[in-house]
């Protein structure tokens, strides 16, 4: 493998490396945050139904209990707030301090409200909710830090012919996060429902929820707090990456010490080289960075928020999808803690099919096919396959056809992970400059939760009936599910326009990217 001519050998060493051993403790350390990230972001969806029993069933409604919009859209969205808050600061945070001290106290945090929010008492069900989305809010600002800093420390810790796949393989970790979280609530649901046995809500309002239903949201939540313990010690240990010390602290002799002891071999420090580099580190809002990756930065800002506002509107459709085909029966047929079992269920159904293989897909392909090739591709196919879903509506909500629309619904996902929820997280890691890797990858996530947004609360609206007398509780009416899945098709044919912007960094290092060696050179 030719090394990058002008470029330290501590960072050659890096890109030319075998696959070893710590590549994978790398990946293990740092997918743990999203494994805990996306374990938290997903429990909640489990458990705002049995809160909305808990809290707010009116005795005489035929009905059980559910969440006020303005609630339900607090403890779903709070959290992303949060992310996105999280984001932008510990982005900028670990350029400006390094990788590694910022690393450990996203952690802390995340582990902290973790707890904190499954501790959320109070005497109001006001109060509950009140003190629970202050602390889901924090959780989120922890989650937001992990973003940036997980990628840019897989990606500088990388070799250039695999780090792709080693980046992917970090984000991949949410899916199983996403399982983990389907199956521990199905564990617990199941434990507490055999212990202490409820009779459905139409046959008694009052018995359906036991007193005990509250402990199990409390404890689904706390649990996200584990990983993140577990992986604390060995996040504490690991050193700060060789391109942060070299070419933003401007110490290469501890980045090639440090390298020394991970890589088993001798690498000279050439700090006269670091030294006699002119420092002409233009910032993030020069009109150099404007000239050289202006349009970088829009590509993988817009691509970003595209994708999740149609990757986020899919829990809207969820819900009604599995009412539809019957895997969840209508509300009132079951106990509160029946439910959550209920719902536990279809969702690690649905994440086992189509959420997890689209991730590792990506894995293995990205360095053979190229993050461009898998991100059009996954745009393509989303605005084929939400158009397919969208023009006939009518034909695929008709019982005998639900199974083939959750079929359709499935690829969807898929090509959502083996295409642009993957890819979006990879590059802005790989093609800014080490000074500003993180910060800007902390923008292009923080567009990403904006879309999110407006895919998770724009859709709840959106996507109501047109017919004011059908909606749910409490909402206007909106233009209908066919026209939200049409406005879908759309918003993801945008994202194949907008991937144009973004290059190809496949098999290139970090340096060739960015240019670093050329614009330094005294």
């Amino acid at each position: 493998m030719a090394a990058t001519s002008g470029n330290l050998k501590v960072l050659n060493a890096l890109d030319g490396a075998k696959t070893q051993w710590y590549h994978f403790t790398a990946i293990v350390i740092a997918g743990m945050g999203f494994f805990t990230d996306a374990y938290d972001l997903f429990c909640i969806s489990l458990v705002t139904k049995m809160l909305g029993r808990i809290y707010y069933t009116k005795l005489d409604s035929p009905k059980p209990g559910s969440l006020p919009p303005n609630v339900s859209a607090m403890v779903n969205g709070v959290a992303l707030v949060g992310t996105l808050a999280g984001q932008l600061f510990f982005g900028w945070l670990g350029d400006k301090l390094g990788r590694k001290k910022v690393y450990g106290i996203t952690l802390m945090l995340m582990c902290l409200c973790s707890i904190a929010s499954g501790l959320s008492f109070g005497s109001s069900p006001k109060t509950v909710m009140t003190t629970l989305c202050f602390f889901r809010f924090w959780l989120g600002f922890g989650i937001g830090g992990d973003y940036p800093l997980s990628a840019t420390i897989m990606s500088e810790y990388s070799n250039k012919k695999t780090r792709g796949g080693f980046i992917a393989a970090v984000f991949a970790m949410q899916g199983f996060g996403i399982l983990a979280g389907g199956v521990f609530a199905i564990i617990m649901s199941s434990v507490f429902n055999s212990r202490y046995e409820a009779p459905p809500y139409e046959v008694d309002p009052v018995k359906s929820t036991v007193p005990e239903a509250d402990y199990v949201w409390r404890i689904i939540l706390m649990v996200g707090a584990v990983p993140a313990l577990m992986t604390f010690y060995s996040r504490s240990k690991m050193p700060e990456t060789a391109r942060y010390t070299a070419l933003v602290a401007k110490n290469a002799t501890k980045a090639a010490s440090d390298m020394s002891k991970i890589l088993n071999m001798e690498i000279e420090s050439e700090q006269q080289k670091v030294d006699g580099k002119s420092n002409n580190g233009y910032g993030l809002f020069s009109r150099e960075f404007l000239k050289r990756h202006g349009l970088h930065l829009l590509g993988t800002t817009s691509t970003w928020f595209l994708l999740d506002i149609a990757f986020y509107s899919q829990n809207l459709f969820q819900k009604d999808i599995f009412s539809a085909i019957g895997w969840i029966p209508p509300a009132k047929t079951m106990n509160a803690i029946e439910e959550v079992y209920r719902i536990a269920r279809a969702q690690t159904l649905i994440a086992l099919c189509s959420t997890v293989p689209g991730y590792w897909f990506t894995v293995f392909l990205i360095d053979r096919m190229g993050r461009f090739k898998i991100q059009l591709l996954g745009f393509s196919m989303m605005t084929i396959f939400m158009f397919a879903l969208a023009f006939p509506y009518n034909h695929w909500t008709r019982p005998e056809n639900n199974i083939s629309f959750v079929v359709m619904y499935s690829f969807t996902f898929f090509f959502a992970n083996f295409g642009p929820n993957t890819t979006t997280f990879v590059v802005p890691a790989e093609i800014f400059p080490a000074r500003v890797r993180s910060t800007c990858h902390g923008i292009s996530a923080a567009s990403g939760k904006l879309g999110a947004m407006v895919g998770a609360f724009g859709f709840l609206y959106l996507a109501q009936n047109q017919d004011p007398a059908k909606t749910d509780a409490g909402y206007p009416a909106g233009i209908g599910v066919k026209n939200s899945l049409i406005v879908l098709g759309v918003i993801n044919f945008l994202g194949t326009l907008c991937t144009f912007m973004v290059p190809e960094s496949k098999g290139k290092s970090l340096e060739e990217m960015t240019g670093e060696n050329n614009d330094s050179q005294p």
